[in-house]
């Protein structure tokens, strides 16, 4: 006969064998972790891995190294001069950019339904714990769409357009000549006229912008990164971080030690440099325009080694907290059940094409680095297939097993990753900047439609990949235009394009 004790005893043991029981069937059926790596104004042409030997990128250069990498990942533009508040707003609507455009409209209105369609709130729902810090530049707010926002940042550290505005004003009413332009551009812009031009220093901290508040951003992000990984990692739940920096934008801020790692000797200047654009102020990339206003006109070698130069350090600044994140990832032994992807809002000129910005359509500005590392994900391998960087948020629901919601436009890549698809999910590459701007990119060639001044652009991307030898006058590739128009206006009609380009067409085809 037991006694009392020893029931108690053999109960206890009970639940404990129990509870072990429903603890391992919960670790085997797990979801995985999502973390997020989200650069701003970064280039394709930025990861020393996948060539770009001019960068140092040993960081960046582990996720490819370890994982997927896709060569021609893209942003479909903007509808404003900020194209990183469409790229924000696609990413986390998954729709494409005219409707992430209403989206951004109804969040701004504060639309239960549009907020709860948001990616945080995707994964919300299906259990998982939700964190973002740093840039947002989103209409909805960043702690509704994530449980947990920390140092939620604004489009630009030491945003100073209305000082510029007013050296703009000053300009047009005093001079309005071009030659005089640089002499009114306030400090921090129209830089550097020469050598002798030290008006402004990327490391002083003194500055303001990614120095505001004592410690620069992207090191904030990686702290916030690594407190927040040390808790959720200590949690059942699987989590999604959503880490996204300030860099590489301007102010291109970083600690010396960065600049010192590219001597201006030995940067280069892009192949395709100009002085300036010819068709800038017909596209939207006019002086006044705040990208534009941050080198001299007209452009020179010097000016834009310069910018090359600052860029860079701030790119391998950033990349050293990524590091850290990885690291920690690593030390808690996340990374056995993390999806890492690491991507950027859009490209940036630096000096391209006679341009500094985003806005434009060319490749510099719209390409961009994209990386996956993870469980069952290939390592060290490239795939060249076309794909949105948005497809990043259909390609997590794909993973956690949830269903792709009828709203999500964009396409998981997890099939082109795996190789149980050999084509890309779309029939062109769309791109747009507001109304002044279209692209498509398709079978190997460009167009490039400039509806202000009824100009199109034909470029063979395979044999001109700097986008230099305009080919749409030639008559051998008249055809080539026509399809490619024909195609661009289908495209049109699938993003909801609110601009008609039809009678453009006529006139070109009629030529």
């Amino acid at each position: 006969m037991k006694t009392v004790l020893q029931i108690l005893v053999l109960a206890l043991l009970l639940v404990s064998c129990k509870q072990n029981s429903s603890s391992e069937d919960n670790s085997a059926s797990s979801q995985p972790n999502f973390v997020f790596l989200f650069a701003d104004d970064q280039t394709y042409e930025s990861i020393a891995a996948l060539g770009f030997d001019e960068v140092h990128t040993p960081n960046l250069d582990r996720l490819v190294k370890n994982g997927t990498s896709f060569s021609h990942a893209y942003n479909m533009g903007g509808w404003n001069g900020a194209i990183c508040v469409a790229s924000r707003a696609m990413i986390i609507s998954g729709t494409s950019v005219w409707n992430a455009q209403k989206k951004s409209r109804l969040w701004a209105e504060g639309d239960s339904i549009a907020l709860e369609q948001t990616w945080g709130k995707l994964l919300e729902k299906e259990g998982y714990k939700t964190f973002m810090t740093g840039k947002w530049h989103v209409e909805a707010e960043a702690d509704y769409v994530f449980q947990t926002a920390q140092h939620v940042r604004p489009g630009m550290p030491g945003d100073r357009r209305n000082e510029l505005g007013a050296a703009i004003k000053k300009w047009r009413e005093e001079s309005g000549d071009m030659k005089d332009w640089n002499d009114y551009m306030p400090s921090g812009y129209g830089r550097p006229t020469g050598p002798e031009d030290t008006d402004w220093s990327p490391t002083d901290t003194l500055m303001g912008g990614f120095w505001e508040g004592g410690k620069h951003w992207s090191e904030v992000v990686k702290d916030d990164a690594l407190q927040y990984i040390e808790s959720a990692t200590k949690g059942n739940s699987p989590f999604f971080m959503y880490l996204a920096f300030n860099a590489t934008h301007d102010p291109r801020q970083a600690p010396q030690r960065f600049l010192d790692m590219y001597p201006l000797e030995n940067i280069r200047v892009p192949e395709n440099f100009l002085p300036q654009y010819p068709y800038k102020d017909s596209i939207g990339n006019e002086p006044s325009l705040r990208d534009e206003a941050l080198a001299p006109y007209p452009r020179t070698e010097y000016a834009v080694k310069v910018h090359r130069q600052e860029y860079y350090a701030l790119l391998s600044h950033m990349d050293e907290q990524i590091g850290k994140i990885l690291d920690r990832l690593e030390a808690e032994g996340a990374l056995e059940n993390t999806y890492v992807f690491f991507g950027a809002d859009h490209g940036l000129s630096v000096g391209h094409h006679g341009l500094i910005g985003k806005q434009s359509l060319f490749d510099h500005s719209i390409r961009i680095p994209l990386m996956v590392m993870g469980p069952g994900i290939p390592k060290g391998e490239v795939r060249h297939q076309d794909v949105y960087l948005q497809d990043i948020m259909a390609t997590t629901l794909e993973l956690a097993e949830i269903e792709k919601p009828e709203y999500v436009q964009f396409n998981s890549f997890h099939d082109i990753i795996d190789g149980t698809r050999s084509q890309s999910h779309y029939n062109g590459i769309y791109g747009a900047y507001m109304n002044l701007q279209r692209m498509i990119r398709k079978d190997g060639f460009k167009l490039l439609v400039y509806p202000k001044i009824k100009k199109v652009l034909l470029f063979d991307l395979q044999n001109d990949p700097k986008e230099m030898n305009d080919l749409s006058e030639t008559l051998e590739y008249a055809s080539k235009v026509e399809s490619l128009f024909s195609d661009l206006i289908e495209l049109q009609k699938e993003m909801d394009d609110p601009l008609s380009l039809k009678e453009l067409y006529d006139e070109v085809i009629q030529k």
